[in-house]
């Protein structure tokens, strides 16, 4: 990451922590610089938004009664300074954890992200956050990694020990056993599909 003075950042502009160095949110020197406050920098643009919402009402419509659902940009502990947001993450029933103010200490069953908020400007290598931020997760014990990028409208799935899979996010994906997503046809109701002038 390049090299900033970690000391004089806030760390309510941390987005996540990866081996004890901080990964900020995108436009965090706008907030440092005055131009932007925090709300600006963290939330997140309509599309995302709209796909979370969306995906959480699938998701619990035919799972709800086997996992739980989280959202939010939840906070995923590998260990002391290193952790990992997850836009959706659904962990199993049954499975022991405590229902408090802190990060998620075990790997949820499956995490979908769209995006990142995160600033890859101050990486070395920018492409490499997705892969490594996968990795991560499968590493941790993730069953199911699925990425959907907005402005290329492709799907990535991930699983371990597998190939992972990239479709247009037209087409439909098994993320899970019987369960299939579209992220086309969760757009449709819109007049346009979003992205397509």
């Amino acid at each position: 990451m390049a090299e900033t003075k970690a000391a004089t950042i806030p760390e309510s502009l941390i987005y996540e922590m990866i081996d004890g160095t901080p990964l900020y949110y995108k436009g965090y020197r706008d907030v440092l610089e005055g131009t932007k406050n925090l709300e600006a920098v963290m939330g997140s643009s309509k599309i995302q938004s709209y796909l979370v919402g969306e995906l959480l009402f699938f998701l619990r419509s035919i799972l709800g009664q086997d996992y739980y659902l989280f959202t939010n940009e939840l906070g995923v502990l590998f260990s002391k300074g290193s952790w990992r947001a997850a836009d959706i993450a659904l962990v199993k029933k049954g499975r022991p954890f405590d229902l408090d103010d802190k990060y998620l200490e075990i790997p949820p069953d499956i995490v979908f992200e769209i995006d990142t908020k995160g600033e890859l400007l101050d990486l070395e290598r920018p492409f490499d956050y997705f892969q490594n931020k996968t990795d991560d997760l499968l590493d941790f014990g993730v069953g199911t990694v699925v990425w959907i990028f907005t402005d290329t409208q492709k799907v990535l799935l991930a699983k371990p020990n597998q190939d992972w899979i990239i479709r247009d996010w037209h087409q439909d994906l098994e993320v899970m056993d019987g369960v299939v997503i579209n992220i086309g046809k969760l757009l449709a109701e819109f007049p346009k599909k979003l992205g397509e002038e």
